[in-house]
C-alpha cells in the first residue's frame, strides 16, 4: 500500500491515502476517530489498540478494520495516526516510519530526549512526513492568530497559563483522568507542549529555561527566547475547578495581544492531517513535525530535571 519515502497518491483517479489509527482512549474516541471519518481527502482504514475489545468496538462504530498487530496496520496504510501515551507512541512511530508510513503524532512525542530524537531521526532516515498535533497550531482562530503574531517584531514579554482540572482537588476528575502517564508526568508534559508551541514561533527559540514547582503538579517555567524576549508559563492538571482555564498574553512594541478562544478540536485534527498530506506530497517538512516535537521534549526534560 505504501512505499518508504513515497507521497500519498492524490491524483484524480488514484485511491485516497489510507490512515490507520493507533489508540482507543477518550482522546481517540472524541477527536481522532471522528476527524478521520469526516476527512474527505483520506480514507479511515482501521484501528489498532492495546485493548483488543476497545479496538474492535471503535472500529465497528466506524465500519473500519480492526487490527490485532500494529505492523499489519502499517503495511496496509499510508499514514499512522497516534492516540497513545507518549512512551508507547515513540517506539511504534519508529516502526511505522520504517514501514513507510507518514506520521501524525500526538504531543508530547515522547518524554525522554532519546526516544523523541529516535522518532525524528526515523522520519528523516525513511523520508516520511510528520506532524505533531498541537491543538493551538491547528484550531481556529488560534492558528491564524499565531501566524499573525509571528509576523510582528519588538516583543518584550509573554505570559501563558494552562490550568486543567483533570485531577481537581474538588469534584470529579475529568474523562482523561484514567491516564497513568498524565498522573505520573502532570501538566508540564501534557499541556506544556501547547504553551511552547505558541511561544516559540512568536518569540523565537528557547535559549534558557528555569523551572519551579508549586502546589499539586504546578510547574512555572521562566523562558528566555532568541528574540531577547522573556516569557513565563504556569502549567497544571490539578487546578481547582474554579481556577481552571487557559490564557496567553503577548506584550511588545506593537501592543498587547491575547490568545483567542477556540473550538472544534476534531476540525483542528483534520487540518493537521491536511498539513501532513501536504508535506508528504510536496516533500517540504512541516515546521510542526517530529523535529519540532523532539525540541519540545528537550525543553521539557530540561525543565523536569530542575524540579528534583
Amino acid at each position: 500500500m505504501n512505499s518508504a519515502g513515497g507521497a500519498p497518491d492524490d491524483g484524480p483517479h488514484r485511491p485516497r491515502p489510507r490512515v490507520g489509527l493507533l489508540g482507543t482512549g477518550p482522546w481517540a474516541r472524541r477527536t481522532h476517530a471522528p476527524a478521520l471519518a469526516a476527512h474527505t481527502g483520506s480514507e479511515f482504514a482501521g484501528v489498532w489498540g492495546r485493548r483488543p475489545e476497545a479496538a474492535a468496538e471503535l472500529a465497528d462504530a466506524y465500519g473500519v478494520k480492526v487490527y490485532e498487530d500494529p505492523d499489519a496496520l502499517f503495511a496496509d496504510c499510508d499514514v499512522a495516526a497516534f492516540a497513545l501515551p507518549p512512551d508507547i507512541q515513540a517506539p511504534l512511530a519508529v516502526r511505522a516510519a520504517a514501514a513507510g508510513c507518514h506520521l501524525l503524532l500526538d504531543k508530547p512525542v515522547a518524554t525522554t530526549v532519546e526516544d523523541a530524537r529516535a522518532v525524528a531521526d526515523a522520519a528523516a532516515a525513511h523520508g516520511v512526513a510528520s506532524v505533531v498535533f498541537l491543538t493551538l497550531r491547528f484550531a481556529e482562530p488560534t492558528a491564524g492568530w499565531v501566524r499573525e503574531q509571528a509576523g510582528r517584531s519588538g516583543w518584550f514579554t509573554a505570559s501563558a497559563h494552562w490550568l486543567g482540572a483533570v485531577f481537581p482537588p474538588d469534584g470529579e476528575p475529568s474523562a482523561y483522568a484514567d491516564s497513568p502517564w498524565r498522573k505520573a508526568k502532570g501538566g508540564l508534559w501534557d499541556v506544556g507542549p501547547h504553551a511552547l508551541s505558541v511561544l516559540i514561533p512568536v518569540l523565537g527559540e528557547v535559549t534558557a529555561v528555569t523551572a519551579t514547582a508549586g502546589p499539586s503538579d504546578v510547574v512555572q517555567l521562566a523562558l528566555r527566547h532568541a528574540s531577547g524576549a522573556a516569557s513565563t508559563a504556569v502549567l497544571s492538571l490539578g487546578a481547582p475547578r474554579a481556577a481552571a482555564g487557559v490564557g496567553l498574553e503577548l506584550r511588545g512594541a506593537e501592543g498587547v495581544f491575547s490568545l483567542p478562544d477556540w473550538s472544534d478540536v476534531p476540525g483542528a485534527y483534520g487540518r493537521a492531517l491536511d498539513a501532513l498530506l501536504d508535506a508528504a506530497r510536496t516533500g517540504v517538512p512541516d515546521p510542526r513535525g517530529a523535529e519540532f516535537g523532539a525540541r519540545l521534549t528537550e525543553i521539557l526534560a530540561q525543565a523536569e530535571g530542575q524540579l528534583g
